[in-house]
């Protein structure tokens, strides 16, 4: 650390940068705590989508394999590859706190199904219904996830950065404070003790003493 000089000037500077460092603790933590709430509600809103996109995969798969079975794996494959699922897709990021969450969304096409130059029988629609729904799921646990995955990241860069400013910036700084207000409060009792001094000589060196 390097030496600082012990002057009224260092010593207001250094009072300045504890308020300073003292504001941006409390603005830190108010970010921080606004995260970890956040957090908390992302975590169940997370889980419900993970529980949403399970059942929705087995439900899509189980139908696909009764397309399949009943309407041939040709006439599937065909359905599939005639039928767009999403009409746009576009990705946002948002802001929180500071934040930046990137979030996407998706236009689906409008519909329980969509019709095919194809001819489909009824499983392979069901089983094109149960898969936009799967698609829904993906989306819905991409964007969860992906926001609390940035939560979780930023309420740790937070907390570090709190930490250095407690833990390290903050007492190096009053400890400067300390070392010069010290410094500065010697110099002035050294400097009234000499002029004690010299008002002794100089009322001894006055005439008619």
């Amino acid at each position: 650390m390097a030496e600082i000089s012990p002057t009224r000037m260092n010593l207001l500077a250094r009072r300045s940068q504890l308020a300073l460092a003292s504001r941006g603790v409390d603005l830190l933590q108010k970010k921080r705590d606004a995260l970890v709430r956040e957090f908390l509600s992302l975590v169940q809103e997370t889980l419900e989508a993970r529980k949403q996109l399970n059942a929705a995969s087995r439900e899509a798969h189980k139908a696909l394999l009764m397309a399949k079975s009943f309407d041939g794996p040709g006439a599937v494959e065909a359905f599939s590859q005639s039928v767009p699922v999403l009409s746009d897709v576009q990705a946002a990021v948002q802001n929180f706190w500071g934040t930046r969450v990137p979030r996407l969304t998706a236009k689906w096409v409008r519909g329980t199904h969509i019709a095919s130059p194809v001819a489909a029988e009824g499983r392979t629609i069901a089983a094109q219904t149960s898969f936009l729904a799967l698609s829904r799921a993906l989306v819905q646990v991409a964007n969860t996830e992906s926001r609390l995955r940035r939560m979780g990241e930023e309420i740790k860069k937070t907390a570090r950065r709190v930490n250095a400013l407690e833990m390290a910036v903050i007492p190096t700084i009053r400890s400067q404070i300390h070392r010069i207000q010290q410094i500065l409060d010697q110099q002035e009792q050294e400097d009234i003790f000499r002029l004690k001094r010299i008002k002794k000589k100089l009322e001894h060196a006055s005439p008619g003493k």
